[in-house]
């Protein structure tokens, strides 16, 4: 486990990322939360409405493989 300390980044507080522990890519947009006395940084999801639009922005399948129903045998209830 690294440590690392906080300091004072104009009128905010700021903490170093170790490198071992930092991203790849600096321009990552991260998200910050607190419970407690827990901080958990991660990177920033997209919206419902952004991965709607990656979804559509995908190409179509040339065809589509069909397949037979599968059977499942009904249920007992005791």
């Amino acid at each position: 486990m690294s440590r690392t300390k906080a300091f004072k980044s104009g009128n905010s507080q700021a903490v170093r990322i170790p490198a071992e522990m930092a991203y790849a890519d600096i321009q990552v947009d991260l998200e910050i939360s607190r419970v407690g006395d827990v901080i958990t940084i991660f990177p920033a999801r997209s919206s419902l409405h952004d991965a709607i639009a990656d979804l559509r922005a995908m190409p179509r399948p040339p065809s589509v493989e069909h397949r037979d129903p599968i059977e499942v045998p009904e249920r007992r209830q005791d």
